[in-house]
């Protein structure tokens, strides 16, 4: 499980390093809200967070790679914030009927919580304290 939430890292890592090199080469060619479910309102600061969310993914798979228990720790913080930024579009989505918004959204809200729950789990605190 723990390869599956690194590889999931590395994919969310490499979709926005490619997004936020797209955007600084060729300006226009790539809208900012690619990333608007990935970064929850942060697509708004430009290419650059595109390439720091980038590059902190990355850091994080490699880390859970590694079996590092500050990357563990790092992964459950943000998927805990990626459902504090979610909530209120989920909310919007229930009280506006927006199923394709409130799949998504709370999909999102679902795997985030997986992956929280996982990494906080008795075993895999072991596994990574080892």
């Amino acid at each position: 499980m723990v390869t599956a939430i690194a590889g999931l890292c590395l994919a969310v890592s490499a979709y926005l390093i490619i997004l936020g090199m797209l955007m600084l080469i060729r300006p226009g060619t790539v809208s900012m809200a690619a990333g608007s479910e990935l970064l929850g309102g942060l697509e708004i600061w430009g290419p650059y967070m595109f390439l720091l969310a980038g590059v902190v993914c990355l850091i994080i798979a490699l880390g859970l790679i590694r079996m590092s228990n500050l990357a563990r720790r790092a992964a459950a913080l943000i998927a805990v914030a990626g459902i504090v930024l979610l909530v209120p579009r989920v909310s919007s989505a229930v009280v506006s009927l927006h199923f394709k918004t409130l799949v998504t959204s709370g999909l999102g809200v679902i795997v985030r919580v997986i992956i929280a729950f996982y990494l906080y789990q008795e075993p895999t605190r072991e596994a990574f304290g080892q």
